[in-house]
């Protein structure tokens, strides 16, 4: 399994000890120093059977700075995938990644429903 995090995001530490606790294996990606690629992101938002808004951080700085709430709406799935892939603080995190899925951001509920299915 795949947990790609921002090390000092309180929600991935809690994220991180709950996968502990849980005894769930995985394997930790830095999302700034080894952000993901289009490719990746296109394989984990097919995955994840959700809108593809749902992997922006929308409560981030970047996000608020490049004004993207304006802006996304206007913009094909394809462009959307670029920008995500040009900066990791862009995407949605903690973001879980198994064979044949990926969650994007912690919800305790969520996460549990995909491992155990």
């Amino acid at each position: 399994m795949l947990f790609v995090e921002y090390p000092k995001c309180t929600t991935c530490q809690k994220a991180k000890k709950w996968l502990t606790e849980q005894g769930i294996a995985f394997e930790c990606r830095h999302i700034v120093e080894n952000h993901p690629t289009v490719e990746e992101l296109k394989q984990w938002h097919q995955m994840s059977g959700l809108p593809l808004k749902r992997f922006f951080n929308t409560s981030g700085m970047k996000y608020k700075e490049l004004g993207l709430k304006d802006k996304l709406p206007q913009m094909t799935e394809e462009e959307q995938y670029e920008l995500l892939a040009t900066d990791g603080m862009l995407v949605k995190r903690p973001l879980l990644v198994g064979n044949d899925f990926a969650v994007p951001g912690f919800r305790e509920k969520e996460w549990e429903e995909k491992l155990n299915s």
